[in-house]
């Protein structure tokens, strides 16, 4: 195409899906050829295709806060070695909490694009490790140093020029309890990288370079005039909010989040001034993840419907108070890390309620509520390891309930395992695993349901990591609407040897233990007298409340 000719409206749109269908293909790629259930199974990792700028052009579903950063980090390797220094065929590797922002499990995997020997992109990968070398099988809630959560990878080339350096791979994979499947996801992660190259030259082959730069400009256009246009529909002024996690798994005292949203003209500014300084224990986010984030709270209700590229976020300004748990740095722990970011959302959405009611929604249950069981596998005799998030309600909004049994926002396209899968792998069954009643928030619309699953253990010894959060500020109620129910774990329920926990670190669990895990419901929506009697009790007919509860919080009598 000649130099200042519109690209054709409709090419730009072809040209769009293409991109969107190459990062799908990525991660297709990445789930197919992963050797660990985290990936290939719950589906904890993200993709993407980014211009040699570091702009996202194309993306598939996968975890938010994820994809919020790769870019950071194809940026960080850029100013590293340079734009030059690149070469076809190379591969980097690292996971460094304090350069991508997220616990050194995740690793982050980048590849320049190269077509007719000339730099044309990246492509990017994350996804967690099952075990990176943490003190304990699988990671540790009581870590005080990064230095005890696993090993630490600057970036690095893992594949020069097309040959794969193995005597690096081998060091890497040696720090892991799991050393096939480490090594096996991260090939994955090589050949997704791979993937994403071939399928972006074959649209370079098909449209030519400058109609592909012209239309992602063009993408990037749209998405920053619909971005200005959205955020200068609402009133300027400073809106805030606050809460806190129950405790940072190492000394028991509340970790406050605090939000402050500024509205000026065209331009939104997040600022988390007045947040928890660096804790001792894991809550502690690097600065990237935290800047995703804030995007992900920011995309949630700005354009939401429209997918998210390069062009995107270009109003939003993010004040990171240094010395802060969202501006980690060494030696502080980062497992945790995104405790207070599923906290820091919620926690935007309720300071724009006032000026946002009808696209706003009550709090979710907020946190991943991880459950990891390791131990030796009677059938085996090797060591066993298990790691999942538990779903639970999100929140009610202005004219509809809040979604029950889904994960967390930080998530987003997370999957829990299925039970099938579960009693096939792990020497543990599931007993039960359903709705958890009365969990919801009440409300004009009622927050969603939180779950039970209840564990059997089998093996002989099983030691059980678990991190429940929200308990000290749970899916709080928007406009007259209730908080749900706070998640909570009990050991051998019913029976003289009951315990009640919300975090346990490297429990024992002997042969035939019982494991009951509850997460938290969604906050509640508008005034709960004012919900239609008729789905109360539809609600009560399907067993999710209880009449009781009918009667006593909604006023209505079964």
């Amino acid at each position: 195409m000649r130099a200042n000719e519109k690209v054709n409206p409709v090419v730009v749109e072809i040209i769009r899906n293409a991109l969107n269908s190459a990062a799908q293909e990525m991660n297709a790629s990445l789930f197919r050829s992963a050797y660990s259930p985290v990936i290939y199974e719950m589906k904890d990792c993200s993709v993407g295709i980014f211009t040699k700028d570091a702009e996202l052009m194309g993306q598939s579903a996968g975890l938010p806060i994820f994809l919020g950063n790769l870019g950071i980090c194809i940026e960080i390797v850029t100013k590293q070695i340079g734009l030059d220094a690149y070469n076809p065929g190379d591969v980097f590797i690292m996971n460094d909490s304090y350069l991508q922002g997220a616990h050194l499990s995740d690793i982050t995997i980048i590849a320049p694009m190269f077509h007719q020997d000339e730099l044309v992109g990246f492509s990017a990968t994350r996804a967690a490790m099952s075990d990176v070398g943490n003190k304990n099988a699988m990671g540790s809630n009581d870590c005080t140093e990064i230095y005890e959560e696993g090993v630490r990878i600057p970036p690095i080339r893992i594949v020069e020029k097309g040959v794969l350096r193995e005597d690096l791979l081998e060091l890497l994979a040696l720090n892991s309890r799991f050393h096939h499947l480490y090594k096996g996801d991260i090939m994955a992660q090589i050949a997704a990288c791979n993937t994403g190259e071939k399928r972006f030259c074959e649209i370079l082959d098909r449209f030519g370079l400058e109609t592909v730069e012209a239309a992602v400009q063009e993408i990037f256009r749209q998405a920053e005039t619909l971005d200005r246009q959205a955020v200068a529909a609402l009133p300027d002024g400073v809106y805030h909010a606050e809460g806190c996690l129950d405790n940072d798994g190492v000394v028991d005292t509340p970790v406050p989040v605090c939000v402050t949203v500024k509205i000026e003209g065209e331009r939104m500014t997040i600022d988390l001034t007045g947040s928890s300084p660096r804790r001792k224990g894991s809550t502690n986010c690097g600065a990237a993840q935290a800047i995703s984030a804030c995007r992900v709270a920011y995309k949630e209700l700005i354009n939401s419907e429209s997918s998210v590229c390069g062009g995107n976020f270009r109003n939003l300004d993010v004040i990171l108070p240094p010395q802060s748990i969202f501006t980690a740095e060494e030696p502080t722990a980062c497992s945790w890390y995104f405790s207070p970011l599923g906290l820091l959302i919620d926690l935007v959405m309720k300071a724009l309620a006032p000026v946002m009611p009808d696209k706003v929604a009550a709090a979710h249950y907020g946190d991943s509520m991880v459950m990891t069981l390791t131990g030796i596998d009677p059938k085996t005799g090797k060591l066993f390891g298990s790691v999942e998030a538990t779903a639970g309600g999100w929140g009610a909004f202005d004219g509809d309930d809040g979604e029950s049994c889904l994960i967390n926002v930080v998530n987003g396209d997370f999957k829990n395992l299925p039970i099938e899968f579960i009693e096939h792998k792990y020497p543990y069954r599931l007993l039960r695993y359903e709705i958890r009643e009365d969990s919801e928030g009440a409300g004009q619309y009622r927050g969603g349901f939180g779950v039970r699953r209840d564990y059997l253990t089998e093996a002989d010894e099983s030691y059980i990591r678990m991190w429940f959060e929200r308990s000290k500020t749970p899916a709080w109620g928007l406009f007259g609407g209730k908080d749900a129910a706070p998640p909570l774990l009990t050991l051998n329920p019913g029976t003289d040897h009951e315990e009640k926990y919300r975090k346990i670190n490297r429990k024992l669990l002997p042969k035939g233990t019982v494991i009951r895990a509850e997460t938290g419901g969604g906050g509640g929506y508008g005034d709960p007298a004012a919900r239609d009697p008729e789905m109360v009790r539809a609600d009560v007919e399907s067993g999710y409340i209880t009449p009781q509860r009918a009667k006593e919080v909604y006023g209505v009598t079964l």
